[in-house]
Order: structure tokens, then C-alpha cells, then sequence
């Protein structure tokens, strides 16, 4: 039997996401770009992996999956999220027709796995545990069909991803991970299933060799702090890791721009604001997820009834972070008003990327085990946020839920609606601009021609898209490459819901 040491030959593949809000598939046209971020967690995987394995890696979200490389490989790693479920079927059976055994794992595994008979092994929960006891059997030849570990792993162990298995130029955002986990326990998320409620932090030294190795490999742009929860261990972030982080990016001359997810009580923190924005963050994702009280004490969201969101909102854009966010409905509290509230909150607060999605429970959350004692469960969850499907009997009439998501669809993406938001947002938004890498490049310049071709002269929204352009340009005139930026993106969400024809 060979070692784990004998060269190997493993191919790593990457399942292919649906049309999604996140995708930005139409977005990411406009500027040449392939996919919008890699799949970290499975190049980290690759890291972990021994030195003298030969390693392939395919994203088939833009490179078609070859019978050569299935021929070639001897083992198939594939790791991925509940969205990208119908394309793992497809990769698997393929696999499975050839011969090639399958490891498996990540938040699509750990979370259903029962739904994979078909995998050879699965390698479950946080691969830094999980998968040296696979190595090791491998070894022994004595492998398992399960893998689980039990505990949380420690960050410092984590190495730095096989950047080197791709194409950087594919993306258009890089990732890098600071955090694990979430102080926070809102009743629908999976988050403290699959991490934990207490933050787990890497040395800054550790980040900060991350972003050596992008900016090494050429990268220049934007980079994706993945953590559940960037600022859920303040007092850390705070003293470790954004001083190195601010002098990393002065000794380098801000070669990135951070984006990252927090909770809504970052506005609260003036010193963490000012700390994030001269580090160079300037965009937030944040779950509001709705401005009724009672449906936020009743999801266990505390930490959003504690003030001003939309107040929250409007100093953080002013501070120079713009905000994404998150909307649900179909909590059991929710009226019939809820729907005209959360557009009303959605177009007053500037929040132009707003994702609205039907209420679901994820297994495995107290959301799922609640419904499950109350016989509510209906089905699994199909992973995307926004695809008019829900697992459960909610509390309201399903088709008024279904028609009044319907209606929240399109009061803020009708072009009306959401091109004045993009001003609204354009209003209090200061950004620092310390951002220089490429900041003239090609794809920029590619994005702008082709948003001045495919909106600004073709039918469908070029009223709207000039009367931005010159609003901005005689009121904000530092802000068009984000005018710009927001026609793209509302091309792709008008597109992606139906409310503008392809």
C-alpha cells in the first residue's frame, strides 16, 4: 500500500454556483473577470496536503471538468457550499462513472452529508482537524468512511492557500480569514453549528503572511475578509491585528481594499470605524435582516434592537464604509405590514446591494429543531437566498409571504427605485481613496466603455444610467467610479430577478 508520502495525484475541483444575487455573473462581464472570489477553504485543503502530491485544481464555475483529468487523478477532493449542491451531484456521478474515488468535504458535507451516499470518504467540520486522521489512514491503508472531529481547531495552525493552483486574474476579489465564529446566536444561523460562539482569531503575523503571498503573487485590489463575523472579537482586532494591519498597508502603499461581514454594532465603535476604515476597509456586509422589534427578539437578534438602524447605516457610509446587507421575511412575528416596511427602510437607508431572501432553516440550527418539534419542516434548503423557496409552514398565509417577497423584489430593483437609492447612498458616502493599486486599469476602463455601451446607449435603463452619471458628475464628481460600479451591479440584480429582460 502506498504512503501518504508516495506521490499522489489529487484533483481538487470546485463545484459551479447557480445564478445567484452574489454571483455578479452579468457584474462581472463588464470587467473580464471569470468567478467573483476563489474557493479558499478548498486551497486551503490543498495546503494541508503532503508536499510531494501532484496537485490539479478546477473551478467549474468557468473551466469545464475534462474526462482526461478524472482519467489522471487518483483521488477527487471537492468542497462545497448547500448552494452548489445540484453541481456536486453532477461532479460526483462523474467520479463515480470513471472509478475515481471522492473526498468530500466543507459546509455542503458537514451539513448534509446523509445526502452523498455516493462519496467515498468525508471529511467533516474544520479540515485543520479532520484531515490528518484521513492522512494517517490513508497511510495505513485502514480509511474510514467519516471523518468528524471534535472541538475547534487553532487558527495558527492554518496555512496559507495553494494561491499558486490558480489564476488570480480569474477573480475579481481575493479572501484571506481572520476570524472563525460568532458571539452572536441568531436562531436561523448555522454559523455557531459549524464554528462555534466563541471567535477564534490567527496571530496578525499569520494575516498579515496572507497578504505577503497575494501581493507577491501580483495581486492589486480587493480582498475579502471571509469571518462570520469580523469585529466579533473586538478587544483582539483592536489591539493585535489592526495596528499591523494599518502599517502593512502603509509600508506597502495600500496595494488593497478590505470588504469584510460585521454586526450592526460596529457603528457603536467609533475607535474600530476609524481603525477599519485607515486600514483600508471600505464596504460591510451586515445582517439587519428586518426593522420589526419582535421579529428580531424572536430570531435571538438582540444586538439590532439596541439602536438606530438606519441611523447605523447612514454613519457608517459616512465614515467611509459602504454597506450591504441582508433582509428576511417570514418570521413567525411578521405582519402583513412588514413588506412595504422593509422596502421603505431598504430605499431610505441607501443600502443599494440589498439582499431580501424568504426565511429558511438551515439543519442543524435552533431555528430547524424548533420547527421540527412543532412538525413545520417541509423539505431541505436549496442554499440560495433569494429563490422564492421556503422549508417550512410559516405562521402567514404562504402565497400572501410569497407575493409580498415578490412585491419588496421589485419596489427596490425596478430601475426608479434603485438607481435613486444609488444616489441616496452617494449622498453620505465619503470614501478615504487610499486605495492605488490599479486604480487606472484596464478592467476599469473596460467596465466603464462597456456600462456606456450595454446601458448608457442600448434600451432598458439609459435614462436612468445617464441621469446618474450627470448627477454625480456635477454633484459628487470623485464618487463616478462608484456610480459606475452601481450601474453594473444593478444591471445584474435587475437582470437576475427578471425586472429588466436579458
Amino acid at each position: 500500500m502506498p504512503t501518504a508520502d508516495t506521490p499522489r495525484k489529487v484533483l481538487l475541483v470546485y463545484p459551479q454556483y447557480p445564478d445567484t444575487f452574489w454571483s455578479y455573473r452579468r457584474a462581472l462581464r463588464f470587467i473580464g473577470r471569470k468567478a467573483s472570489l476563489p474557493p479558499m477553504g478548498l486551497l486551503t485543503v490543498a495546503a494541508l496536503l503532503p508536499k510531494s502530491w501532484d496537485l490539479r485544481f478546477v473551478d467549474a464555475n468557468f473551466t469545464p471538468l475534462r474526462d482526461e483529468d478524472l482519467r489522471w487523478a487518483d483521488l477527487v477532493f471537492i468542497s462545497a457550499m448547500t448552494v452548489q449542491k445540484e453541481s456536486a451531484h453532477e461532479i460526483i456521478g462523474r467520479c463515480k462513472a470513471r472509478g475515481v474515488k471522492v473526498v468530500a468535504g466543507g459546509p455542503l458535507f458537514t451539513a448534509l452529508s446523509a445526502e452523498f451516499p455516493e462519496v467515498d470518504h468525508l471529511v467533516l467540520d474544520e479540515a485543520e482537524l479532520s484531515l490528518p486522521p484521513f492522512l494517517a489512514d490513508l497511510e495505513a491503508g485502514s480509511l474510514q468512511r467519516i471523518y468528524r472531529s471534535e472541538g475547534w481547531a487553532d487558527l495558527s495552525t492554518t496555512p496559507i492557500p495553494a494561491w499558486d493552483l490558480i489564476d488570480l486574474k480569474k477573480y475579481a476579489t481575493m479572501s484571506v480569514q481572520y476570524s472563525r465564529g460568532c458571539p452572536f446566536d441568531c436562531e436561523f444561523c448555522d454559523i455557531t453549528v459549524l464554528y462555534g460562539r466563541a471567535p477564534r482569531t490567527k496571530p496578525a503575523a499569520n494575516v498579515l503572511a496572507e497578504l505577503d503571498a497575494l501581493y507577491e503573487r501580483g495581486w492589486r485590489g480587493a480582498v475579502f475578509f471571509v469571518d462570520d463575523n469580523f469585529i466579533g472579537n473586538k478587544r483582539t482586532l483592536k489591539a493585535d491585528l489592526m495596528p499591523k494591519l494599518i502599517g502593512w498597508m502603509q509600508a506597502h502603499r495600500h496595494p488593497f481594499n478590505f470588504l469584510t461581514q460585521v454586526s450592526i454594532n460596529l457603528a457603536g465603535d467609533d475607535e474600530l470605524i476609524e481603525l477599519m476604515v485607515d486600514a483600508g476597509f471600505d464596504m460591510v456586509f451586515v445582517g439587519i435582516e428586518t426593522p420589526d422589534e419582535q421579529s428580531l427578539i424572536e430570531c435571538g437578534k438582540m444586538q439590532n434592537t439596541r439602536s438606530d438602524m438606519l441611523a447605523d447605516v447612514h454613519k457608517l457610509h459616512s465614515a467611509g464604509l459602504q454597506v450591504q446587507a441582508g433582509f428576511i421575511v417570514g418570521f413567525d412575528s411578521d405582519k402583513l405590514d412588514i413588506f412595504g416596511r422593509i422596502s421603505r427602510f431598504i430605499n431610505e437607508s441607501g443600502i443599494v446591494a440589498s439582499m431580501v431572501g424568504l426565511l429558511n432553516a438551515p439543519p442543524n440550527t435552533r431555528l430547524y429543531k424548533r420547527l421540527l418539534s412543532e412538525n413545520r419542516i417541509l423539505k431541505g434548503i436549496s442554499g440560495s437566498n433569494t429563490d422564492f423557496s421556503i422549508n417550512f409552514l410559516p405562521r402567514m398565509d404562504k402565497s400572501a409571504l410569497v407575493e409580498g417577497y415578490r412585491r419588496i423584489i421589485h419596489d427596490i430593483y425596478r430601475p426608479e427605485a434603485y438607481y435613486s437609492r444609488v444616489r441616496a447612498f452617494l449622498r453620505h458616502y465619503n470614501p478615504r481613496n487610499r486605495f492605488n493599486g490599479g486604480r487606472f486599469s484596464l478592467a476599469h476602463a473596460r467596465g466603464f466603455l462597456l456600462s456606456v455601451w450595454r446601458l448608457g446607449i442600448r434600451k432598458g435603463v439609459r435614462r436612468h444610467y445617464w441621469r446618474l452619471f450627470l448627477w454625480t458628475l456635477f454633484r459628487r464628481p470623485r464618487l463616478i467610479p462608484y456610480a459606475i460600479t452601481m450601474a453594473i451591479y444593478g444591471d445584474h440584480f435587475m437582470k437576475h430577478f427578471g425586472i429588466v429582460a436579458e
